[in-house]
C-alpha cells in the first residue's frame, strides 16, 4: 500500500510551484534563485532544500509529473481512427493544462522551457505517427512537414488559451483543436493523393 504524502509537504510544493510560475512571468528560469523563490512564497530555504536540490530539480519534477499525466491520457484514449478517442485525449490534455494553468502559462511563455514543449510534441508525435502513416500513406520525411504545421498550430492555440482564454473550458478548446487538427490531416492526406495522381498523369 502506497504511503500517503503529508499534507504539509503537498502544501509546500504547491506554494513553490505557484511562486515559480509567478517569477517566470518576468524572469528567465535560469536566472531565478532559491532565495528569490522562498522569499516569494514566504518559506525558509531549509524547507526548500528538504524537497529539492535546486530550482532545476523543482522544474524537472513539475515537467515530469505533467508529462506523466499526458501519457496516462494517451493510454486511456489512444489516438486512432476512432475519432471519439482522439477527442477525449485532447480534452484530457486541456484538463491537465487547466489543472496546472499558472505553471503551464509560465512554461509556454517567453521565459518558459522549450524542452518541455518539445517533450510534449514528441509524445504526441510518437503516438500519432502510426495512424497518419496508415491513413495518408506518407513517408517519414513528408510527415515531418505535417507535424511542423499541425503541432505548431496547436501549440499557438494552447498558448493563446492559457494566456487569454481562461473563460473557455477544456471541452470547448478540445472541440476546436480536434476540428482544426482533423481538417489539417484531411488536407494533408488529400494533398498527397492529388500529388501522386498528377505524377501518374504526367508519366503517361
Amino acid at each position: 500500500m502506497e504511503k500517503k504524502v503529508d499534507r504539509r509537504i503537498l502544501k509546500t510544493k504547491s506554494q513553490l510551484r505557484t511562486g515559480l510560475a509567478r517569477l517566470m512571468q518576468t524572469k528567465d528560469i535560469s536566472r531565478i534563485t532559491v532565495k528569490e523563490l522562498v522569499d516569494e512564497v514566504g518559506i525558509n530555504r531549509s524547507t526548500f532544500y528538504l524537497h529539492y536540490k535546486d530550482i532545476s530539480g523543482l522544474l524537472e519534477e513539475i515537467e515530469r509529473e505533467m508529462a506523466e499525466e499526458i501519457q496516462e491520457a494517451m493510454q486511456r484514449h489512444p489516438i486512432g481512427q476512432e475519432q471519439h478517442a482522439t477527442f477525449y485525449f485532447i480534452e484530457d490534455l486541456y484538463e491537465v493544462l487547466a489543472k496546472n494553468r499558472e505553471i503551464s502559462r509560465a512554461l509556454v511563455g517567453p521565459n518558459g522551457d522549450i524542452r518541455f514543449i518539445q517533450k510534449i510534441q514528441h509524445i504526441i508525435e510518437e503516438n500519432s505517427r502510426e495512424l497518419l502513416t496508415e491513413v495518408c500513406h506518407a513517408s517519414e520525411k513528408e510527415l515531418r512537414y505535417f507535424y511542423a504545421f499541425c503541432l505548431n498550430g496547436c501549440l499557438g492555440l494552447v498558448k493563446t488559451w492559457l494566456l487569454e482564454g481562461a473563460h473557455k473550458d477544456p471541452e470547448f478548446m478540445a472541440r476546436m483543436t480536434f476540428e482544426m487538427a482533423a481538417n489539417a490531416m484531411n488536407a494533408f492526406c488529400n494533398a498527397e493523393d492529388s500529388f501522386e495522381n498528377s505524377l501518374t498523369e504526367k508519366s503517361q
